[in-house]
């Protein structure tokens, strides 16, 4: 769909609440030697392509971030925003903030695993596609249950995939859709469900096993264990 180099504005999204962490903060629990949020958003502003960022985040996030350092990767936000009332509120803030993109890089505050080679081949099926997001197979056996928990069918797990971040979009694309779509956006769990609300196609692109969300203390020690071995990997 485009054929000029990217020109790629970026939104982590750091506005959740924690709710499964037991009351620790995921975005700022240690992950080597720094806050996890660091670890994420250093993973974005390596991206080459990359022309601006906004976090957008809750009220606890935006108070640390007042009284950040000024060093790296910090020093590479260019706009900290509060978030909505709900995850693809929060996004929304994020587009109202950031400037005129090409492509469009939305990527969860709390997947600090997120490899280069996955935010290359999303800038590269946001560009042939307009709209794309990371995605692995399927491996569970999924069923469909009742109300009474009783399985009702099993589904083809051939055609189903799990979403992930990054989500990608030419940037005209996804501001259309967001203002098709309206305050419904509120009802959608990611920026591929507001794309298919508003009636536009949307593709998927290889994620990555280890792209990991931190939502539960069990999710922060693979991760955890995970970013170890990956240090240990980089320096053998």
């Amino acid at each position: 769909m485009e054929s000029r180099p990217a020109k790629v504005g970026a939104i982590i999204v750091a506005a959740g609440s924690s709710l499964r962490m037991g009351g620790a903060d995921k975005l700022w629990v240690d992950l080597g030697g720094q806050p996890l949020l660091a670890r994420t958003i250093a993973a974005i502003v390596a991206l080459p392509a990359l022309a601006e960022l906004v976090v957008v985040g809750g009220p606890e996030t935006l108070r640390r971030a007042a009284e950040l350092p000024g060093d790296p990767p910090w020093s590479r936000v260019d706009r900290w925003v509060a978030g909505g009332a709900t995850r693809q509120d929060s996004v929304y803030c994020g587009l109202e903030a950031l400037g005129p993109h090409s492509i469009i890089l939305i990527h969860d505050g709390a997947r600090p695993l997120v490899r280069q080679e996955t935010l290359e081949r999303g800038v590269a099926a946001a560009q042939a596609h307009g709209a794309a997001l990371a995605a692995i197979p399927i491996t569970d056996t999924i069923k469909v249950v009742d109300q009474d928990e009783r399985v009702r069918s099993t589904l083809d797990r051939t055609a189903l995939r799990g979403a992930q971040t990054p989500q990608v979009f030419a940037g005209s694309l996804l501001r259309q859709a967001y203002a098709r779509v309206g305050a419904a956006r509120a009802g959608c769990t990611d920026d591929a469900a507001v794309m298919e609300m508003a009636g536009l196609p949307v593709y998927v692109f290889p994620g990555e096993r280890d792209n990991l969300k931190v939502s539960t203390p069990a999710d922060l020690a693979l991760v955890r264990a995970l970013w170890a071995a990956r240090m240990e990997e980089e320096t053998a």
